[in-house]
């Protein structure tokens, strides 16, 4: 009776407005910024494109709908263990096999605006993170990690969001021994602001691009081009983010969605 209690509760601040949705969604179209890679290491994700169908018209005369051409990688987005070698074989490792109950945890929001906004390559640390929880609490088990960094705030452009020079993309993320740290934490997953779950300069990293590769070596989960995480607290926001269920998917756009006290 308890947890139903709890439910209906839940519902009820839905409908009153003591509990607040936050969209932590970037809106996906043609302008979407997408990850370059270079041409000489990897294809990238092609353009999106959305296409009419029909619309009112003589090939549909009550209804309009379009078809897309999106990767699975494009705009805010979640990243499954099969996305990385590192965690190719786990059977439960792509968006059709992840059990429904990881879709939707407790979120840490880790505020690195200040920093990000003094230094494009800011590196969130392992003591970056205690520290911030000796201020917050303590990180739990099966919990969502996001960090904040107002990146966001650029991806109505895509060069100044992927923010890239002839030294490669300049973007904050985590460092190699901050996704450690999580891992030893028990995490659910890691989310950012920015393109893609690592810093810019991650290729450079031991090991490289530690957020994916040490993220899906532990069967965890991670999310990319989150946006409004202002608007989320510390502690105390439940994060819903679930990908479409795409056979044999190493990820897919989402609507990410926050449920904050008003």
């Amino acid at each position: 009776m308890k947890d139903t209690t709890s439910l209906a509760d839940l519902g009820q601040a839905l409908l009153t407005g003591r509990i607040r949705v936050v969209d932590c969604t970037a809106t996906l179209g043609p302008r979407t910024p997408l990850l370059k890679l270079p041409p000489e290491f990897a294809d990238d994700t092609p353009p999106i494109e959305i296409h009419p169908i029909s619309k009112y018209g003589d090939r549909g005369p009550f209804w309009a709908w379009n078809w897309l051409k999106v990767g699975e990688h494009s705009g805010t987005h979640f990243d499954a263990p099969h996305h990385w070698i590192t965690g190719k074989d786990y059977p439960d490792g792509s968006t059709d096999t992840i059990a429904p109950q990881n879709f939707v945890a407790p979120a840490n929001v880790i505020d690195c605006s200040a920093q990000a906004a003094e230094d494009a390559d800011f590196l969130l640390t392992a003591e970056g993170v205690k520290a911030w929880e000796a201020e917050h609490g303590e990180i739990g088990e099966g919990e969502w990690v996001l960090m904040r960094t107002d990146w966001c705030k650029r991806n109505h452009d895509e060069a100044l969001y992927l923010n890239a020079d002839e030294t490669g993309p300049h973007t904050p993320g985590p460092s190699a021994d901050c996704i450690q740290y999580l891992m030893e934490k028990k995490v659910l997953g890691w989310g950012t602001e920015c393109v893609g779950t690592d810093a810019g300069i991650a290729g450079g990293m031991t090991p490289p691009y530690p957020a994916h590769n040490l993220l899906h070596a532990n069967n965890r989960y991670g999310l990319a081009s989150l946006v409004n995480l202002s608007e989320l607290p510390a502690k105390g926001a439940i994060l819903i983010a679930a990908p479409l269920k795409i056979e044999n998917g190493t990820g897919s756009p989402i609507r990410a969605l926050a449920l904050v006290p008003a």
